[in-house]
């Protein structure tokens, strides 16, 4: 089975983003039986989506799996919903932003994954790593580009799993933080990542 997975250069000021750490050491390691197509996004408005957009149609992976970073989360969070809407909080890494723009001009309000969410969250929790469903993927690149791709999915009838799977920050980008936040370790996002991997 071929799986394209992508993470997400650091953004935000860190140096760091689990997301890439992930994708590199899966690209190095993957699972028995995956061949593991990976690439790691620019932070960067829809240069991102069409990053993604494009290796899919050169791929032709039979399941995308996206990942990125979430400040705050203490657990895996598997998207349920990608929405039509880029909003952000703070500015790209090309220093740009957006507000109450839809990402695709005349698209559905909103797309449901087409993963087993709920076998993954299992899948994962049985490895002793905390896991769960989330309904929203916010309005920055990670929502954009799982919508982007599920877009393109439907618009070319390619049925096929893919969505967008949450990971919390790792301990090292919380050291200096005033309020710490929710950390989990590297291997720990690579088992999880792993166990979602191998549940397709």
């Amino acid at each position: 089975m071929k799986i394209l997975l992508t993470g997400f250069e650091p953004f935000g000021g860190s140096e760091l983003n689990p997301s890439a750490a992930v994708v590199e050491a899966l690209a190095s390691d993957p699972p028995a039986g995956v061949e593991l197509a990976t690439m790691v996004l620019p932070v960067i408005g829809i240069e991102a989506g069409d990053r993604v957009v494009e290796r899919i149609e050169s791929e032709s992976p039979d399941a995308v799996i996206m990942l990125g970073e979430a400040t705050g989360r203490p657990g895996i969070s598997i998207e349920q919903i990608a929405i039509n809407l880029r909003d952000y909080r703070m500015t790209d890494n090309a220093g740009k932003v957006a507000s109450d723009e839809p990402v695709v001009e005349g698209g559905p309000d909103a797309y449901f994954a087409s993963l087993p969410i709920m076998r993954m969250v299992e899948s994962i929790r049985t490895i002793g790593v905390p896991a769960s469903r989330s309904l929203t993927a916010g309005a920055f690149l990670c929502n954009e580009i799982s919508y982007r791709v599920l877009h393109a999915n439907a618009i070319a009838n390619r049925r096929i799993p893919a969505g967008f799977v949450h990971l919390p920050r790792l301990p090292e980008q919380c050291l200096d933080a005033d309020t710490p936040h929710a950390s989990m370790p590297l291997d720990r996002q690579i088992a999880a990542v792993r166990a979602i991997l191998q549940t397709l």
